[in-house]
């Protein structure tokens, strides 16, 4: 979905990718990101948020919460990391970045409390009763005072399937009694996801009706503390430059953009938007198999946000390559195991060893790939800066 984008936009990146994995510098199943173009996507999306009094966390789960991503989102100047879970939260951390928002999507796990209180986060997200006393116990060992935000919900609202929780909006008067009468804790404001999706028949980004309930839920939380409060209100989901100012009109005051900060929601599959294409999937032909090749699998995982549709990827031998005519995948079912994945060229023969690059839009933390650094794209130097696994951790790999 994204390959079209990325080779008009950022052909250079492609051309790295190719070079740099010839050149035995980029394992394959590799999601490979232009540093560059990440740090200059979120330069002009935190400039652009800021403008709107909007605070910036960058979630970090789908570039795998690679330290050197983590890095470039810093320099861009958002303002900390929201961590979809612990898993985030570690590597955020230990890599010295400040954690925003920490409970949403995943609640802290019972076990998990007190270390959670430990990486001090600005907002550690509430869905239910039992979670706020392990928060209160947590920090209070921990001897910190922590800020509450409360995901809240009412009936007719949108939740991806797994993702359901939180206090109804009846019961807000009392969470946020229940927050404010534990030791240690301060309510802050509330939150939701996802506020905005992308209707692909309309090709547009629209507030969901959880918007409404962040609304109805401000109004509730003023009227019980005072209109003077200073509430937060966190809207995540599908964020990019283009979409700030709904986001603004709705009332946020907190953004958490993943997929834009490498050019890949919805919206930058239909539409020309300020922020780069940043990412591929970089794999390589392995075998073929009674004339027909297969490339090594590992990332084939496509986040669902659109209806099923063909695949194709870039096959070359060298930067020279990604001109040609792309070639058709059949992307492996999802409940298989993604060992392979078979190419089908018309009329070009493809050799063991070939790069291979697709462009859809990723989840890495739901992988075994790897994560790639480039750095110097848009100076024509590209080098490769670092090898991760997907937890974040570096990889010694010995490919060169």
């Amino acid at each position: 979905m994204f390959l079209r984008s990325l080779k008009t936009r950022n052909r250079p990146f492609l051309e790295a990718a190719v070079q740099l994995h010839q050149e035995n510098l980029i394992p394959a199943n590799s999601y490979v990101l232009d540093l560059d173009a990440v740090e200059a996507n979120t330069r002009h999306m935190a400039a652009e948020a800021h403008r709107r009094d909007l605070t910036v966390y960058a979630m970090s789960k789908q570039v795998g919460r690679a330290p050197g991503a983590l890095a470039a989102i810093t320099r861009g100047g958002a303002d900390g990391y929201v961590a979809v879970d612990m898993g985030c939260a570690r590597p955020i951390s230990a890599n010295g970045h400040k954690v925003g928002n920490l409970g949403h999507l995943v609640q802290i796990p019972r076990a998990e409390a007190y270390e959670a209180a430990l990486l001090a986060p600005e907002y550690w997200t509430i869905f239910s009763r039992n979670k706020a006393i392990e928060a209160s116990k947590a920090v209070t060992v921990a001897g910190r005072t922590q800020q509450v935000l409360l995901r809240i919900w009412d009936h007719g609202d949108v939740f991806y399937p797994g993702h359901e929780g939180g206090f109804q909006l009846d019961e807000l008067k009392d969470a946020i009694d229940l927050v404010n009468g534990l030791e240690g804790l301060r309510f802050a404001g509330l939150t939701t996801f996802p506020a905005l999706l992308y209707d692909g028949a309309t090709r547009k980004v629209g507030p969901t009706p959880n918007v409404e309930t962040l609304a109805r839920g401000v109004e509730v939380s003023l009227s019980h503390l005072g209109s003077g409060f200073p509430i937060q209100v966190n809207a995540p989901g599908t964020t990019s430059t283009e979409v700030l100012d709904m986001l603004a009109g709705v009332g946020a005051t907190q953004v958490e953009p993943g997929h834009g900060l490498t050019g890949t929601t919805p919206l930058h599959a239909v539409e020309e938007l300020p922020e780069q294409p940043a990412v591929l999937y970089l794999t390589e032909v392995a075998h073929l198999h009674q004339g027909v090749p297969l490339c090594f699998g590992g990332g084939f995982y496509v986040d669902p946000v659109f209806e099923p549709y063909p695949t194709t990827v870039v096959v070359a031998s060298g930067p020279e390559d990604v001109a040609a005519d792309t070639v058709p995948i059949d992307m492996p079912d999802p409940a298989g195991i993604d060992y392979y994945a078979r190419l089908h060229p018309e009329s070009r023969r493809l050799q063991e060893g070939d790069t291979v690059i697709a462009g859809f839009r990723i989840q890495a933390f739901v992988t075994r790939s790897m994560v790639v650094g480039v750095a110097g794209v848009s100076t024509g130097r590209p080098v490769v800066t670092g090898i991760w696994n997907v937890e974040g951790v570096p990889v010694a790999w010995g490919g060169a």
